[in-house]
């Protein structure tokens, strides 16, 4: 919510811990993001590996470190933060925002995050919530590099799963960054009823982040293979919850006749998603389609398959066959495709099945699927340039396909 872009500032945690603080810029350079064909998720299992669920009679502080002062933030913020702005009561957290003054500031709020306590690399990322509405609030669910302290803001990245301010209808999804000409966002906007509960998510993963309201995805950031400088968001990050009082964003002009305001937190959770193998769809017809949009030919066992075709023929569908072991193997016009072990571009003139002709299904995290031979090397389209391999030793856009 809040990148800190200008203004950064030394503020100390009341645990103790030093963060330099990122400032919810919203300004300057866009850097543009190719567009990202995205999939229906097909047999994902997502495992909660963290979760608070408010449901004490305080903030957990194994969980939260509670950031403390004034001085605007980054974002020329007019409120005050403190631990006292902040409680637990029946299952949600409770940030309010007061008209009460504190030094400079007339105002008071809270801000925690999980810095040095709970960081993720990828996952599942959500929070149910319900907002106030009221001029010059500026309430947000954001994550920050945990590198921060090192590399300061933007190049540790910034996360925003939602912001919301004033009386908007709209919230946002944003990433910010240190792109290939210095700082760079990008973000999208769905419309909604903040002042009701919603549940805001991410879904993230090495190729996207894909934001959602109640699960409907709204905007995705393509960050696969670095794309745009985007390598800040393939470390860990730390979860934020607060409300600032005026800033550049929502303004300076405080509504006092809405305050105190709270917003109510009922949980936050955090999920991996589980790489599946056998839930591949057996004794099917599919075609498969790279991150290219263009489709896998067999090419009729004649030639080394390619990634190159804009329709589906015959030679473009395969029926997905039990090879045993929870691996399958593909077949088109009678014939198997082939690995080749990776020692040479893949084929589909095998007319049986031997271990070469053998893949484990994997599903990954945006619900493509990617083909894993028994070389422990994953398929890759080559992006249609080329001949198709089976020699790449990690999962990226080329190595991931849809189906249909």
């Amino acid at each position: 919510m809040k990148s800190k872009a200008l203004g950064k500032q030394l503020l100390a945690c009341s645990c103790g811990l030093l963060l330099i603080v990122a400032a919810c810029k919203k300004s300057t350079t866009v850097s543009p993001q190719e567009e990202l064909t995205t999939t229906a998720p097909r047999a994902l299992t997502y495992q909660l590996v963290w979760a608070d669920e408010f449901d004490g009679s305080s903030v957990n502080t194994a969980n939260w470190n509670f950031e403390t002062g004034g001085g605007g933030w980054g974002n020329n913020e007019q409120q005050y933060y403190q631990s006292s702005n902040a409680s637990v009561a029946n299952g949600n957290l409770v940030i309010t925002a007061r008209k009460q003054t504190v030094g400079s500031n007339q105002y008071t709020s809270a801000r925690m995050q999980t810095a040095g306590k709970r960081q993720f690399t990828y996952g599942r990322i959500e929070a149910r919530m319900k907002l106030p509405m009221g001029q010059g609030l500026w309430p947000a669910f954001w994550m920050l590099g945990a590198n921060i302290g090192s590399v300061g803001w933007p190049a540790s990245g910034e996360i925003d799963i939602m912001e919301h301010v004033n009386t908007s209808t709209s919230v946002l999804g944003t990433i910010h960054w240190n792109g290939p000409n210095g700082y760079s966002q990008y973000g999208g906007n769905t419309t909604t009823s903040p002042g009701d509960y919603h549940t805001y998510r991410i879904d993230w993963n090495s190729s996207s982040i894909a934001w959602f309201v109640d699960g409907v995805q709204f905007h995705t950031a393509n960050i696969a293979n670095n794309i745009n400088s985007t390598e800040e968001f393939h470390k860990p990050f730390f979860i934020l919850l607060n409300m600032a009082v005026g800033g550049n964003l929502p303004g300076q002009t405080i509504d006092q006749g809405k305050l105190p305001a709270s917003m109510y937190v009922d949980y936050v959770r955090v999920y991996n998603a589980v790489e599946t193998s056998g839930s591949a769809p057996i004794g099917q017809v599919i075609s498969l389609r790279g991150n290219n949009n263009l489709l896998v030919c067999g090419q009729n066992g004649t030639q080394p398959m390619r990634c190159d075709k804009t329709a589906a023929g015959d030679w473009e569908r395969y029926t997905v066959i039990d090879a045993g072991g929870g691996k399958i193997a593909l077949r088109s016009m009678g014939k198997y495709v082939s690995s080749e072990n990776g020692a040479q571009a893949i084929t589909c003139n095998r007319t049986s099945i031997g271990d070469w002709e053998k893949f484990d299904w994997v599903v990954n995290a945006d619900g493509k699927i990617s083909l894993r031979g028994n070389n422990g090397r994953y398929i890759s389209s080559e992006n249609g340039t080329a001949d198709m391999t089976c020699n790449r030793t990690s999962i990226s856009g080329w190595e991931a396909f849809s189906y249909f």
